[in-house]
């Protein structure tokens, strides 16, 4: 099982924001979060980034937080832990294994690749596993 810590997360408001939505997106059967919330809490988010409805389609249900403020980074990220806190959840809880990679990574990414293997060499393998063929 993993978990993320509402209040301390460990990681930047922008990639909280980001992953939180996303685990509110997923099609996880595994998590302490009600669908209703998380349908609510990817729905306000949405609304503090677009004028629009946020969209019903599961795949287009992807915050894009780039033509927005640090002060609607703070609302996203303020709306996140007061419906969470709100509905007694301190910590995220979900589980969901590591899926294999639709696809190996493009020739120009490599070199990038392989700069993450030398600087964590343990974890290489999780970038772009051996052996994948390049597309």
């Amino acid at each position: 099982m993993q978990s993320l810590d509402v209040q301390h997360p460990g990681m930047p408001d922008l990639q909280f924001v980001l992953f939180v939505t996303a685990l509110c997106t997923a099609d996880l059967n595994t998590i302490n979060v009600p669908e209703d919330l998380r349908r609510r809490i990817f729905d306000q988010c949405w609304s503090l980034v677009h004028t629009d409805a946020p969209p019903t389609s599961q795949k287009e249900r992807v915050l894009d937080l780039r033509g927005g403020t640090e002060l609607t980074l703070e609302a996203c990220v303020s709306t996140i832990r007061s419906l969470l806190i709100e509905a007694d959840i301190h910590t995220l809880v979900w589980d969901h294994p590591v899926s294999e990679p639709t696809r190996g990574s493009t020739p120009e990414a490599r070199p990038l690749i392989d700069r993450l293997g030398q600087l964590y060499p343990s974890d290489a393998g999780i970038i772009d596993p051996p052996n994948e063929p390049m597309h």
